[in-house]
């Protein structure tokens, strides 16, 4: 049987598509490549987002900011020395853009100026820290993106 142009045209294009659709198809259905969202209440966030830049503001005016560093067996936090303990609360959050299985919250109770995340904590990989908090009811907002 002998094919002529038309048919392998229409037959490649067949083929081709097939593929694309293949390729689809494994990639909405394997949990694999499973994506979240950055948060379920997305609208929500964006409503609060004139108070974030507010809080990150009044932290870039401090004379000095929380500090954030790798070191032997995790991840080290460290607050300002000049503030003081007592007058500091709020939140620390590891977000995960990867996994939201893997993400964490720490409420701040500080005993020392120095809060730390052990290696068990962090996988290996990109992580978003965000840290909330308030010092004599301003508030405060840090953030990075780290490798770990």
């Amino acid at each position: 049987m002998k094919i002529n142009w038309g048919t392998g045209i229409v037959i490649g294009m067949a083929l081709f598509i097939s593929f694309i659709m293949y390729l689809v198809i494994n990639m909405l259905t394997d949990k694999k490549f499973d994506h979240d969202l950055v948060t379920e209440e997305y609208y929500q966030e964006e409503l609060h987002y004139q108070e974030e830049i507010n809080a990150e503001t009044n932290a870039f005016s401090l004379e000095e900011n929380i500090t954030d560093k790798r070191v032997k067996d995790g991840w080290l936090i460290e607050f300002p020395e000049n503030l003081e303990l007592s007058k500091i609360s709020g939140n620390l959050n590891f977000y995960r853009p990867s996994n939201e299985k893997l993400d964490f919250n720490i409420p701040l109770e500080l005993s020392s100026h120095q809060v730390f995340i052990k290696n068990e904590q962090l996988v290996k990989g990109r992580w978003n820290i965000k840290i909330h908090w308030e010092y004599e009811e301003t508030p405060y907002l840090y953030k990075n993106e780290i490798v770990y």
